[in-house]
């Protein structure tokens, strides 16, 4: 992600080695992606259309943001070894002057469906486009709570001297520091990443370019090594969130079962309900149980947005999804988290182990680096 003409295509052509093929992504100096693209493996070099993209089981939700959106979303098949472990998502380049209903579909919607399931978000800036705007702005935000995930690139540094360099990423620190609401800011890396050589003027900087690569492409390694790891601690997650978001909505329809009368109207005490729910502890309750922590529930605010949908009325307490045999919903979620997750990360790890000692065995190293790839890189190391 980034702002647009940054180096985003470049440096994913970068890494796939594709950068004089003919299925390259575009790139230039002028806004060249206004879609977003999906790179994925196949057998042969060839472009799918959003419309065909999305019959992909791990693309078929975006079909819900529009027959418009699908116009502007396009797959290129490249068979690449790296592939068969990852897809890449280039996103289209902002631009502060546009609106987002220019862009004819919910773009903050499609950016945060894509964040929600990226192992790993690189923005990329360069010297030139340094400023943040309201679209920049709405991207940060849409990164809260995922901090971990973001890796800043302060590309075509090779086009500064030494004295510019640092007076440009100071400027980029200044500008992102309102952004980002962590204590530790995410990891910056600086170079120009492409294949051709470095510009001369920053050839002092040159050995600080190549070793910038050689960390950027291990963490990239780090993040594909522990992709299935990352996956089973997101559905850990998510069992949290739907745990807890259960154990809420039962406390409201404790308190609003207790609450109404014949003597009262329904809407009128969930209404109350809703406006004052610290007079009745309702999350005060929650947090009593095991395990759950108050920055992992959704505000009161939110709650009242939900039951809007939902009325309070119309749901059924916990107790009604315990079957006369075997365990209530509620208990297997809690199995889940804490049993049959665990079990199966633990699983995975040793399942790792045994392949890479297959591996080992056969002669073949177990995690190659992705800078084998990387000619210059080599050369260099």
């Amino acid at each position: 992600m980034g702002p647009w003409s940054t180096g985003k295509s470049s440096l994913i052509n970068y890494l796939l080695g594709v950068e004089n093929n003919t299925f390259s992504l575009e790139s230039g100096a002028q806004p060249t992606t206004s879609d977003f693209t999906v790179i994925l493996n196949g057998e042969d070099y060839r472009t799918v259309v959003g419309p065909v993209l999305v019959m992909n089981s791990s693309y078929r939700a975006l079909e819900k943001f529009g027959q418009s959106f699908l116009g502007r979303l396009t797959g290129i098949v490249i068979p690449h070894p790296l592939l068969e472990k990852v897809n890449f998502i280039d996103t289209p380049g902002i631009i502060e002057n546009r609106k987002q209903q220019q862009r004819g579909y919910p773009f903050s919607d499609v950016c945060q469906w894509f964040i929600d399931r990226a192992d790993v978000i690189f923005i990329v800036f360069d010297h030139t486009k340094l400023d943040v705007g309201t679209e920049l702005e709405m991207v940060f935000g849409l990164l809260k709570g995922q901090e971990g995930k973001v890796r800043v690139i302060m590309n075509k540094a090779d086009s500064l001297t030494p004295q510019e360099l640092m007076r440009v990423y100071g400027a980029l620190f200044w500008n992102l520091s309102p952004l980002i609401n962590v204590t530790e800011p995410p990891r910056v890396y600086v170079g120009s990443f492409w294949s051709k050589k470095y510009n001369v003027i920053s050839e002092p900087n040159g050995h600080l370019f190549m070793e910038e690569e050689v960390i950027l492409l291990k963490d990239l390694q780090e993040v594909v090594t522990n992709r299935i790891e990352s996956k089973i601690a997101f559905i850990r997650q998510n069992a949290i969130q739907v745990r807890n978001h259960a154990l809420v909505v039962a406390q409201y329809l404790h308190v609003f079962q207790n609450e109404k009368s014949f003597f009262r109207n329904d809407d009128t005490v969930e209404q109350q309900i809703l406006e004052h729910p610290e007079e009745y502890q309702i999350f005060e309750r929650v947090l009593s149980y095991p395990d759950v922590n108050k920055h992992d529930l959704s505000s009161p605010q939110q709650y009242k947005d939900f039951f809007k949908i939902h009325p309070i009325a119309t749901l059924l307490p916990l107790s009604k999804y315990c079957p006369l045999f075997g365990s209530c919903l509620l208990e297997r979620v809690e199995n889940a988290i804490h049993d049959r997750i665990p079990s199966l990360m633990e699983e995975h790890h040793n399942q790792r182990i045994v392949n890479c000692k297959k591996l080992e065995y056969c002669g073949v190293k177990c995690d190659d680096p992705i800078n084998k790839y990387k000619k210059n890189v080599n050369e260099h190391l």
